[in-house]
């Protein structure tokens, strides 16, 4: 009996430990593929956003940015370089088609929300930057092929209450509702598909809570034509599975 007991207990202890190897391993399997640092001041708090991709991502173009109450931009914290340069890795070749190496290109329908905020804040018509205005290098950088985070430190004091947007599209991604006969001849719709999904939370720095969870609030235009946010994603399917989880924590700088 005694010896019973005693491979019975063995056998548990053994499975504990297992089971605390393998959530080990889940954490550590958890931590984003890529971590970006963009540290454009030193005040305080940092912000520490992470991305965890979804089913359906797959290089999808980005902006990141926060904005005050009154709606008036604060600051661009991450663009991908392609949207910020005007060169992609598939160049247009004209009538809606794409060359099948990299290239210059006007993409409006690529993250439209974003474009005409950042035109209003710099008070221009330049809305799609190009190679010859583009956006500076410190606010870009290369397309996160997954899950990844951005630590940064804004450029100007952080005021007590802010919003924070993320836009996000992704090309060729059609579904049955925006599928590739939808608006025929528009080439700019034909470089998008799904128009581009915006995240977007409310962040109060003086409340005890300092994890903040973004949702969609809306969907750019088809095209790029305006810079109006449609409230209506019930159109949108995988486009609300490029990304699963995007978090904002708030810390102290370190």
């Amino acid at each position: 009996m005694k010896q019973l007991i005693f491979f019975i207990s063995l056998s548990l202890i053994l499975i504990l430990i297992n089971s605390c190897k393998q959530a080990e391993t889940t954490v550590i399997n958890s931590e984003p593929d890529q971590q970006i640092f963009k540290p454009f001041g030193d005040q305080e708090p940092y912000l520490l956003l992470s991305l965890t991709k979804g089913k359906a991502h797959n290089h999808p173009s980005l902006a990141i940015w926060m904005e005050d109450m009154q709606g008036q931009m604060i600051q661009t914290l991450f663009v991908t370089k392609s949207v910020a340069t005007g060169f992609y890795n598939f160049g247009d070749a004209g009538n809606g088609k794409w060359l099948k190496t990299p290239g210059v290109a006007k993409r409006p329908a690529s993250l439209p929300y974003w474009l005409h905020r950042r035109e209003l804040a710099l008070n221009e018509n330049q809305v799609v930057p190009s190679r010859e205005m583009p956006v500076p290098d410190a606010y870009t950088g290369a397309t996160p092929v997954g899950s990844f985070s951005l630590k940064t430190l804004p450029l100007k004091k952080i005021p007590e209450k802010f919003r924070l947007f993320i836009e996000v599209n992704q090309p060729w991604d059609w579904n049955a509702y925006w599928n590739n006969t939808k608006y025929e001849g528009n080439a700019d719709y034909r470089s998008s598909a799904q128009p581009s999904l915006i995240y977007a939370v409310t962040v109060d720095t003086q409340s005890e809570m300092k994890k903040f969870y973004l949702n969609p609030v809306g969907h750019g235009h088809y095209a790029g034509e305006d810079g109006k946010l449609y409230t209506n994603i019930s159109t949108l399917t995988t486009a609300k599975n490029i990304f699963d989880i995007i978090m904002l924590q708030i810390g102290d700088n370190e």
